[in-house]
């Protein structure tokens, strides 16, 4: 049997945070989509199915088959990238037939008769084709839908990983001046990761997992639940309030409500961000703020692929596109959007929504020194933390720079009006 975990067409929904990303490497409570959804998959060949521009950049991050055409020739596990996969849902499927939550597909056993009948080269025909044509049944499973979602199921995803995982106590280093308010039994400090004098770590309210090799400075509070990554630094000082997921090589200081910040993100100072997904490699300078509540309490919209959207939520904060960076006193506003490598700068009431690849300096859009200027600090930001620009990685992000850059001039041309 092949399984194959792909991306459909609402992709486009969760953008900007997987512009160079496949929908499946998205973060919430501990780890990705991708990592839930492998630990409850049967035995079997595994495989991607993306759009065409990710493709080789999927295949240079996991070393598996992506795009095959082969896989339609076997018994087909489909399993959908955006899933997120609970440790009781053990994919144990033998009837041919596709499980849906609402009209998304999250996973299905489509027999090898049944998938080269409908195999036409088109993965979203095929997907219509077995749709109308084999059972399905529904059960109530999170697919993720918009990036709101990513944050309004973090905290109760965070309570599920740490059952997942099954580690608690002391492995790392917490000193004797500091403290745990709560139940000890929901801390895991893990072996290597250091807990400085004068901490607090609040598990009142959830879980507290702090992974290897990260480091938790003096006078910082961190309440539950709450992961934080792999050397990732929760800076002195720092109110780390509940709900948070901080990725790997992160640096975070200041305040920070209900977010997830991706590995490599970086909020060394002070300043607020909640309710927000933060991409990989975003540096957010001193004092950035963002709004997650408007003023009369009704609900947030947020800019989704040109439209303003109502997201039904009274708490949304910003959506960071990676390797953005925001200067000191950039004061965000609620429902904020920002594209692949923005460069924003502190002004008057910032805009809700930044394309890809702009720069926001002087109240204006304005297209900066360019995609190679761009690049090349990426990359030297990268090499600061040791990583390194795959050629892979360099193609995916000329493409989308391509692919935006329509709605990018737009911007730039109503800025010039305006400032007429």
């Amino acid at each position: 049997m092949k399984i194959l975990i792909y991306e459909d067409e609402k992709w486009r929904n969760l953008t900007p945070m997987c512009l160079i990303k496949g929908v499946f490497e998205l973060r919430c409570g501990f780890d990705s989509l991708l990592d839930k959804i492998l630990s409850v998959l049967p035995q079997g060949e595994r495989g991607f199915w993306v759009r065409d521009y990710m493709k080789n950049l999927i295949s240079k991050k996991f070393g598996l088959p992506v795009n095959e055409e082969s896989f339609f020739k076997d018994d087909l596990l489909l399993v959908n990238g955006r899933w997120l996969a609970s440790a009781k849902e053990k994919l144990a499927i033998q009837e041919e037939r596709l499980i849906k939550s609402g009209d998304d597909i999250v996973y299905g056993l489509v027999r090898k008769e049944t998938a080269e009948k409908y195999w036409n080269g088109s993965f979203d025909g095929f997907l219509s084709n077995v749709t109308a044509n084999i059972s399905c049944e529904v059960k109530d499973l999170k697919c993720v839908n918009y990036p709101w979602n990513l944050i309004n199921w973090n905290p109760a995803t965070l309570k599920q990983d740490f059952a997942r995982f099954g580690q608690s106590g002391v492995r790392g280093e917490m000193h004797s001046m500091s403290a745990v308010v709560g139940n000890e039994k929901s801390l895991y400090i893990a072996e290597g990761a250091r807990v400085h004098p004068f901490v607090a770590l609040d598990t009142t309210h959830g879980p507290i997992y702090i992974d290897e090799g990260a480091e938790v400075f003096p006078s910082a509070r961190i309440e539950g639940p709450c992961y934080v990554g792999r050397d990732t630094q929760i800076m002195p000082g720092a109110n780390i309030r509940e709900g948070n997921s901080f990725g790997d090589v992160c640096r975070v200081g200041g305040e920070v409500e209900e977010s997830v910040f991706y590995h490599y993100a970086n909020k060394y100072h002070d300043g607020f961000i909640g309710h927000s997904y933060i991409g990989e490699f975003v540096n957010l300078g001193g004092l950035t703020i963002n709004s997650d509540l408007k003023n009369d309490y009704s609900n947030v919209s947020v800019y989704l692929n040109g439209v303003s959207t109502d997201t039904g939520s009274l708490k949304v904060g910003s959506f960071i596109g990676d390797h953005t960076k925001t200067s000191i006193g950039a004061l965000l506003n609620t429902g904020t959007v920002a594209g692949l490598m923005c460069n924003i700068t502190a002004g008057a009431i910032l805009p809700k929504y930044f394309p890809s690849f702009t720069w926001y300096v002087n109240e204006k859009f304005m297209k900066g020194y360019g995609l190679e200027m761009m690049l090349n600090t990426a990359k030297i930001v990268m090499g600061r933390r040791k990583r390194e620009m795959s050629a892979e990685e360099e193609k995916a992000i000329r493409y989308v720079y391509e692919m935006t850059d329509e709605e990018r001039k737009e911007s730039i041309r109503k800025s010039r009006k305006l400032s007429k």
